[in-house]
C-alpha cells in the first residue's frame, strides 16, 4: 500500500513549495529547480536601491560639488517616503551628480532564449526635492546587447522640482516592451543636481530604484 506525505518548504520568504512524498518513488524525478528561478525571475536586479551599504555596487559616473551622500529619511527640510519599509536616499550636491549600474542579464539567470522572447522590463524610481531649494532629477536606462551596443533607449526629460510647488517623493516607472532580440545588459542611471549651487547636498534625492523582468 502506497502512502502519501505533502511536504511543504518555504524559502525567500514568501514562496513555498510543495510535494506530494509517496514512499517507494524515487524523488530524484522530482525537479523544483525551473520552478525555483521562475519564482525568482521577478525580483529586483539592481543592488543596493536604497543606500543600506552606502555607495556599494554604483559607479559614480558624475559626483559633482560636494559629492554623493547617503542620508536617513525624511532629512533636513525633506519629506517622509510613501511607506516605512524604505529608511534611507541618496542626495545629490550643486553640480551634477549621477550614478549608474550595468545588470549582466545572463549572470542574473536568464538564458538567452528567454531574452530573445522580448519579455517585459519594468524600471521605477523615487525622487524628491527638499523644501528649500529647487533641484532637477534626470535618468536614462538603456537596454544592450552583447556587445554593450544600445538596443532601445528610455531617456525622458529632466524634471525641475521647485520647492513652492509639490516635491515631495514621486515615482518614475517605464515598461519596455517590443526591444527586439538580443538584450543581454541593461544600463540604468539616474541623477541631478539643485538650481541654487549650494555648498552640501541640496539636490534631488533617490532611492527605491528597481529593474524588473516579466516572464
Amino acid at each position: 500500500m502506497t502512502r502519501t506525505r505533502l511536504l511543504t518548504i518555504a524559502i525567500w520568504g514568501n514562496v513555498s513549495l510543495q510535494w506530494s512524498l509517496s514512499f517507494g518513488v524515487n524523488c530524484s524525478l522530482l525537479e523544483p529547480t525551473s520552478y525555483l528561478k521562475r519564482a525568482n525571475m521577478g525580483r529586483n536586479l539592481l543592488k543596493n536601491p536604497n543606500g543600506y551599504e552606502n555607495l556599494e555596487f554604483w559607479e559614480l559616473t558624475e559626483n559633482g560639488g560636494s559629492q554623493w551622500k547617503v542620508e536617513e529619511m525624511p532629512g533636513d527640510c525633506g519629506h517622509e517616503f510613501v511607506n516605512g519599509e524604505v529608511s534611507n536616499y541618496f542626495a545629490t550636491s550643486f553640480e551634477l551628480c549621477l550614478k549608474r549600474q550595468v545588470i549582466n542579464l545572463l549572470d542574473e539567470g536568464y538564458s538567452g532564449e528567454e531574452l530573445d522572447e522580448q519579455p517585459p522590463i519594468q524600471i521605477a524610481d523615487w525622487y524628491c526635492g527638499r523644501t528649500d531649494c529647487g533641484c532637477t532629477y534626470q535618468i536614462t536606462v538603456c537596454l544592450l546587447d552583447e556587445n554593450q551596443e544600445l538596443l532601445q533607449e528610455f531617456k525622458p526629460e529632466p524634471v525641475t522640482l521647485d520647492p513652492e510647488s509639490d516635491c515631495s517623493w514621486k515615482e518614475l516607472t517605464h515598461s519596455f516592451t517590443e526591444y527586439g532580440p538580443g538584450v543581454r545588459f541593461i544600463s540604468f542611471e539616474h541623477g541631478g543636481q539643485d538650481t541654487n549651487y549650494w555648498d552640501g547636498w541640496f539636490g534631488v534625492r533617490v532611492t527605491a530604484s528597481s529593474v524588473s523582468i516579466e516572464l
